[in-house]
């Protein structure tokens, strides 16, 4: 079953890891990967960096631990920004040699300093490439809750993302955010422009102020004022601030799956004790959810 096919039949609940540094073996987060194999996601993605690169160390290669070792079906970053058609035919090709199918494809973050390759300027002209050049690949692609920080409005970020998904994205996952009415809106606009395509939301648990703080600024997402009391209490405990922020993403999880979401992508930063609590707590949700699905398809 193809990973648009699943959304049909359950809300999906996937994890995103990232490789080891450069100064550690591939085989140092497999202790992790076998974590995180416990909670049987229905898949597992891996960041690529930015400059189309295995410089973080191995990601094809644990793609590989995940999908032929583990056994659970793994997602390949692509990034497109500094990699020229040759180079991402490359990168599908070793893909395509592990049996590994899926894709995220992203225009990628810019590096200071270093000029673009020119061939993918924009995530729909990647996503174009790939669905016509292997059109067996599954591509999944990127959106925007809080709007891309590079959008002068939304709605040249929500026509930008039709883009992608007429030029052949099958599944969106969203960035994290931390306000789920800004998901329930933007849900509202995707729709209104003709997306029809199954929606993942993006939650990252976030247990650390200074880790939240470099995140949000980076990403320009807003933290909500109920977030912003949290820190603000419990910033100096940090037991205190890994249960607070623990039952952060629950209670968003929760409301989510609860309105119907097609699915949460876990941004688990490698942390898999923090990813199977939050497994552990909203698990016969996703349940109650899927048995409701299954009695609408019967």
């Amino acid at each position: 079953m193809s990973l648009t096919e699943l959304f049909k039949t359950k809300t999906v609940f996937s994890l995103e890891v990232f490789p080891p540094k450069k100064s550690s073996p591939t085989e140092a987060i497999l202790p992790t990967l076998k974590r995180l194999q416990s909670i049987h996601p229905d898949f597992i993605s891996v960041t690529l960096g930015a400059g189309g690169t295995d410089h973080c160390n191995g990601t094809v290669e644990i793609a590989n631990l995940i999908q032929n070792q583990l056994d659970i079906p793994a997602v390949s970053h692509v990034p497109g920004l500094y990699q020229s058609k040759e180079d991402v035919l490359a990168l599908l090709d070793r893909l395509d040699s592990i049996n590994v199918k899926n894709i995220l494809a992203l225009r990628g973050d810019r590096i200071p300093g270093k000029e673009p390759v020119g061939d993918f300027n924009h995530a729909n002209e990647l996503v174009a490439f790939v669905h016509e050049q292997r059109p067996d690949f599954s591509i999944a692609s990127a959106c925007y809750p809080n709007c891309h920080t590079e959008a002068p409005d939304f709605v040249n970020d929500i026509t930008h993302l039709k883009q992608k998904v007429d030029a052949g994205a099958d599944h969106l996952i969203s960035q994290l955010f931390f306000d789920n009415q800004a998901f329930y809106d933007f849900k509202e606009k995707t729709e209104l422009a003709g997306i029809h395509v199954p929606i993942e939301a993006g939650i990252m648990p976030c247990t650390n102020k200074n880790q939240i703080e470099r995140i949000t600024q980076i990403s320009g997402v807003p933290i909500p004022k109920k977030f912003a009391a949290i820190m603000d209490r419990y910033q100096n405990s940090e037991e205190a601030m890994l249960d607070a922020g623990i039952a952060f993403a629950v209670d968003q999880i929760i409301d989510l799956v609860s309105q119907g979401v097609d699915g949460i992508h876990l941004y688990t930063m490698n942390k898999s004790k923090i990813a199977k609590r939050i497994w552990n707590e909203t698990r016969s949700v996703f349940e109650a959810a899927d048995t409701s699905i299954q009695k609408d398809h019967a």
